[in-house]
């Protein structure tokens, strides 16, 4: 049954950005429509895995202005357990290779996110770095895994420095999700999901911060979010 779940849940992925295209095409680079779909994409998702997610927090999370959000990235499940939680106006960060996604590529990029390559790193910072301009002018919020790369459960790993450029330029606040540990797998015969708790800490503010308090923000985020999964 967990099988057949998996399969159904990211099976619903394609078909409702299919649908979704219509209103992406209807309006597109309007960074609201990310919201909607993420909702609507975590939510059945998480109904067909037979998933609880609890959430602490939510008062933390902005939504009258701009902020940069990490959250940490464990499994391609993390889709179902934070998707509903993207701010108003919410651009996120992705590798190239998720364009050609049939139908969640094509949203992807008309959602107006940020799409990296991860074998560049330099020309990363100065997507980040231009992206901050978007956050100031255009009042879009940011989504960023900032490991770059899922943990598979294994614990928190080494930040990238691109999401804090864009934080630190731009003046907005770094806003922490954290969701518990938790494994690719399926619970008894009924191939229902383990729980999942997911806390959002209060956003830490980066006004009048520069380049070179960089390494301290990242190490301050890093422990924050050590501390809070470790708790939950």
């Amino acid at each position: 049954m967990g099988v057949i779940r998996k399969f159904l849940a990211w099976l619903s992925v394609p078909v409702i950005c299919l649908f979704a295209l219509v209103l992406y095409v209807a309006r597109p680079f309007n960074p609201d429509n990310n919201r909607l779909l993420g909702r609507t994409v975590a939510r059945v998702g998480r109904a067909i895995l037979g998933m609880d997610r609890t959430l602490e927090g939510r008062e933390n999370l902005p939504t009258e202005r701009p902020t940069v959000v990490i959250a940490n990235h464990q499994h391609n499940d993390d889709l179902f357990v934070v998707g509903d939680l993207l701010p108003p106006r919410t651009v996120t960060v992705g590798k190239s290779s998720l364009v050609w996604v049939p139908f969640f590529g094509q949203v992807f990029w008309l959602g107006g996110n940020v799409i990296l390559n991860r074998g560049r790193s330099h020309k990363a910072i100065a997507v980040m770095q231009a992206t901050s301009s978007a956050i100031a002018k255009d009042r879009k919020s940011l989504w960023v895994f900032p490991e770059g790369t899922r943990s598979r459960g294994r614990g928190l790993q080494k930040f990238k420095k691109g999401a804090f450029h864009a934080a630190v330029a731009s003046g907005a606040p770094i806003t922490i999700v954290c969701a518990q540990e938790y494994q690719d797998k399926a619970l008894g015969w009924s191939g229902r999901r383990e729980p999942v708790a997911v806390r959002i800490l209060p956003p830490i503010e980066t006004k009048g911060l520069t380049v070179d308090d960089i390494p301290e923000l990242m190490a301050r985020c890093h422990r924050q979010m050590a501390e809070a999964i470790a708790t939950l």
